[in-house]
């Protein structure tokens, strides 16, 4: 164990991410109103090159204007490759109320990328005064991005959240497929015959999550784009969950409630998390250093696990 203690991710619900172009403000407010823990109101990719300064202008006056809870309130930019998002940011701290919260910034290659953004949105504050810092959060779509993740991880101290733009990331790195999320036809392995389907993303999700834990930063998966088919949405969920990320993107508004259940811990992992915690105290306090749970061993690295889900129930009631 590293003497050097990881920091906390920022203490927030993000089970589930919605999405919503900026050029189409009639849905702002059903967004508002959703079960999503976190906003995007996005100027990249779903947004037309025509329709960017009317999507921004959309953007700026609802973010006054609508009331959006205690949700997260996010922007996605322009990507860094494009003459739209210096007045993406700009516009956003010049113009925008200071509710909101973040800025999510696309297809970051390295800590370079991060620092352009923070140094500019650090120089609009300081002229207009801004007394809440913005947050960014940051998409790994790109070869260079799973990379340089680490680095990018420890960029600035802005970064709340990262997560894997698995399109992009798929065409960045040469792959043969055009799914977005979740299992792909032809990655399978065979035995006796039979197909065995496993997860492209495993490795580049877990790379993020490792980045993310050192780091202090919420590590999110991204986009399943097949929304007709909730089985396999969720199950992308459950797995992304299990390797320790904290909630995923809806791109459809039926995907919040799916997104929501699985990021929830349940009722009886949190029971037996507890349980877990109260038979560990016993064994302190009797001066054992562990203790047996319904035939299991506990010990200190049981405890952090129940605690982390100990702490994620009492975080979303709170939220």
């Amino acid at each position: 164990m590293s003497f050097r203690i990881q920091p906390t991710a920022p203490a927030r619900p993000n089970r589930c991410q919605l999405f919503g172009p900026g050029s189409r403000p009639a849905i702002f407010e059903k967004m508002a109103s959703s079960q999503a823990d976190v906003i995007n109101l996005d100027l990249e990719d779903s947004v037309a090159p025509s329709d960017k300064d009317s999507a921004r202008a959309n953007i700026i006056e609802a973010i006054g204007a609508l009331d959006w809870g205690n949700k997260t309130l996010s922007v996605r930019i322009n990507g860094l490759d494009t003459p739209y998002w210096y007045r993406d940011v700009v516009d956003l701290l010049e113009q925008a109320d200071e509710r909101l919260d973040q800025i999510m910034i696309p297809k970051v290659g390295c800590a370079a990328d991060v620092y352009a953004v923070d140094a500019l949105a650090t120089a609009v504050e300081t002229a207009k005064g801004r007394k809440k810092k913005i947050a960014f959060e940051v998409i790994i779509e790109s070869a260079a991005g799973i990379a340089h993740v680490e680095e990018i991880a420890a960029s600035s101290p802005r970064l709340q959240a990262m997560s894997l733009g698995a399109a992009d990331f798929a065409a960045s790195m040469g792959m043969q497929t055009t799914g977005i999320g979740g299992t792909q036809e032809n990655y399978y392995m065979l035995q006796e015959g039979q197909k065995h389907w496993s997860d492209p993303w495993h490795w580049a999700q877990a790379a993020i999550v490792a980045a993310c834990r050192t780091h202090g930063v919420l590590p999110v998966d991204g986009p399943f784009g097949d929304f007709s088919d909730d089985d396999g949405f969720r199950a992308q969920a459950r797995r992304s969950a299990t390797l320790g990320m904290v909630g995923k993107w809806a791109i459809h508004p039926k995907q919040v409630a799916i997104a929501n259940e699985v990021f929830t811990p349940s009722e009886e992992a949190v029971a037996e998390a507890r349980a877990i915690l109260d038979a560990m105290e016993k064994a302190t306090q009797g001066g054992e250093g562990a203790a047996v749970y319904k035939g299991r061993l506990v010990d200190i690295a049981s405890i952090k696990q129940a605690e982390v889900i100990v702490r994620q129930s009492e975080m979303i009631a709170k939220g």
